[in-house]
């Protein structure tokens, strides 16, 4: 007598091979705040901890000294603007003379000199004003970039000098935000055998999913940003950077999380029952299988990685097998069966007639 079993008809259909890999979170952007002139410090202009936008003023230095030496250069661009004015007026006349012989060629051409001397004094003196209105405008430190602003390190009345090695205070950009994961070596060489042998197709651009530290998965997907050139040599790995969204700041730099990086797309996957596939002392993996004829086949199989209860087959099976999940205990190869396909509702007897009175 035939046996019952439970079965699942495989379909063959795409699915994406992720790996699942550790990783810290770095911010975007990071920018050191320094004072690029000399002085004391006369107003903090910024709330530690807030969002500040490029170019908005952070500290504010004492600049009487700049102001004074902008207002020199500027009076000094003036009188070099007035004696061209002068020199101009005289190579004029000096020219009229020149052509009717009232003053020698020497007279004419020492006036000329003279005026371009002039125009080149206003050049001289407007590089000047320009110099002294940076340093003027540098007195009122600005953030180099957009971004949180972490605690500062000096308060009002601290003598801050030029291109000092401590920072006033650090810009940190979180949104978006990069998420470093290290990958091995060995990996990426297996994965790259199994594009170039046609095994898996490129995953392109897909997104990346990223799992924080309590194992829930963020709202926001990242994207492969950039993989690095060269394997650590301490490690065996290279660095993969992920961009991620951060419109929230739910992510902070430094926090460890993981990534689920795709890794290539098989267009023909096949997913089998993890009770389907057993194990003999060895290792070895097999599944029980009813063939056309409705007997039990033994086939072994190599199975690669579990995928939410299921294993994705390399070898061993095709779509369309039959392959057994429930009543394994009671059969063996050879052994006619009468086959289920699991979900589907049991077959139920027809009621028997009634017999007419």
């Amino acid at each position: 007598m035939a046996g019952s079993v439970t079965v699942v008809t495989l379909k063959a259909s795409p699915f994406t091979l992720t790996r699942e890999l550790p990783g810290r979170t770095n911010a975007y952007a990071v920018a050191e705040v320094r004072p690029q002139v000399s002085g004391v410090v006369k107003e903090r202009l910024f709330t530690e901890g807030a969002l500040v936008k490029a170019g908005e003023p952070l500290y504010q230095l004492d600049d009487a000294a700049y102001r004074a030496s902008a207002a020199g250069a500027k009076a000094a661009l003036a009188r070099a603007e007035a004696l061209v004015e002068s020199a101009r007026l005289k190579a004029a006349r000096t020219g009229e003379l020149a052509r009717i012989d009232a003053v020698s060629a020497q007279e004419n051409e020492d006036a000329i000199a003279a005026l371009r001397q002039a125009e080149a004094d206003v050049g001289v003196a407007r590089a000047a004003l320009d110099s002294a209105t940076v340093v003027l405008e540098r007195a009122r430190i600005t953030s180099p970039i957009g971004g949180r602003i972490g605690k500062s390190s000096v308060t009002a009345g601290a003598l801050v000098t030029a291109n000092q090695d401590a920072a006033l205070a650090t810009v940190q950009r979180l949104d978006p935000i990069y998420v470093d994961v290290a990958q091995s070596s060995t990996e990426l060489l297996a994965l790259r055998r199994s594009l170039a042998s046609g095994k898996l197709a490129g995953a392109g651009r897909l997104p990346v999913a990223i799992l924080l530290e309590d194992g829930s998965r963020y709202e926001h997907d990242g994207k492969l940003a950039f993989s690095e050139v060269s394997v650590d040599p301490t490690t065996g790995s290279y660095l993969l950077r992920v961009v991620v969204p951060n419109p929230d700041g739910l992510l902070l730099p430094g926090i460890f999380v993981r990534a689920l990086v795709p890794g290539g797309i098989r267009a023909d996957a096949l997913l089998v029952p993890q009770p389907a596939i057993t194990r003999d002392p060895q290792g070895n993996a097999s599944a029980m299988v009813v063939g056309a004829d409705g007997k039990v086949e033994s086939r072994p199989v190599k199975v690669s990685r579990a995928v939410d209860g299921q294993w994705l087959v390399d070898e061993g099976l095709a779509a369309g097998d039959r392959v057994i999940v429930e009543g394994l205990q009671k059969i063996r190869p050879g052994m006619p069966v009468q086959a289920t396909e699991a979900g589907a509702a049991p077959a139920t007897p027809a009621a028997a007639p009634v017999a007419p009175r």
